[in-house]
């Protein structure tokens, strides 16, 4: 078994790829595979910590905080890693990994762009209570539309340019077994969470479920993202009936 473990995928072909590849896709599959999807569940699935009593309890940071670490880091690997296989000259024969790898470092620079440029947050723990984000401005909407649709985007061509990369480099069975098992193990993680619907909008996340809010009055944007009621129900997410939004005066705002 161990041999076989340790065998390339494909027998025909030898797995030697040198220094500078073999870092090259250790730092890859560090930011990609494991820092970024980890990034990614923090951000959709972790604004309400378990244990936190929302909604008494709001703006718990720590997913913000594991967000920018994670995502940052795996930002600052990729670079790194990209300059090691500039050094290498043209390296290995593989036309479509170098097409994945690049679209995959210009979504990165888009994704930390949007993010410095996602406008002011407001509300009362900020200096003003307007903000973008408390008052949901256009500019606002389109960076939760960009950067979250981006976000995916570059997460799915990132684990197929490191499959490519893997079978490119002929790696040997036991980084498949071990790429798949993790991923699988995350794929159960997200498939849970969702179940349980966690993927709260952060604005609720932030300020709370009253209606009288200006973010609260606006459907939920991503895929898969609920709102909740101060009880604690899902009032709106995929399998809910679209809300009347008109009348948002019978709960008086806590902010006011």
């Amino acid at each position: 078994m161990l041999e076989l473990l340790l065998s390339p995928i494909d027998p025909s072909r030898p797995h030697e790829i040198g220094t500078m590849l073999s870092w090259h896709a250790r730092l890859m599959v560090l930011a990609w595979g494991i820092l970024v999807p980890l990034g990614i569940l923090s951000a959709r699935y972790f604004k309400i910590w378990p244990g936190q009593r929302w909604p008494e309890q709001l703006d718990n940071r720590l997913w913000w905080a594991l967000h920018r670490l994670f995502q940052y880091s795996a930002a600052c690997l990729t670079l790194f890693a990209l300059a090691l296989i500039l050094t290498q000259g043209r390296g290995l024969d593989a036309h479509l990994h170098r097409i994945l790898g690049w679209l995959v470092v210009v979504l990165v620079c888009v994704q930390v762009a949007s993010g410095l440029l996602r406008g002011t947050k407001g509300g009362p723990t900020e200096p003003t209570m307007a903000g973008d984000h408390f008052d949901m401005t256009p500019r606002r909407i389109i960076f939760e539309f960009v950067h979250k649709s981006l976000g995916y985007i570059a997460q799915i061509l990132a684990l197929a340019a490191l499959i490519s990369g893997l079978w490119y480099a002929n790696g040997p069975l036991w980084m498949w077994v071990a790429l798949a098992g993790w991923w699988t193990g995350l794929g159960v993680v997200a498939h849970l969470c969702q179940r349980r619907q966690m993927s709260i909008d952060t604005y609720q996340a932030i300020w709370g479920p009253d209606e009288g809010l200006p973010g609260n009055k606006l459907d939920p944007i991503g895929f898969g993202i609920v709102k909740r009621n101060a009880r604690n129900e899902i009032v709106d997410g995929p399998d809910q009936p679209q809300r009347d939004r008109s009348d948002t005066t019978s709960r008086p705002s806590k902010l006011s």
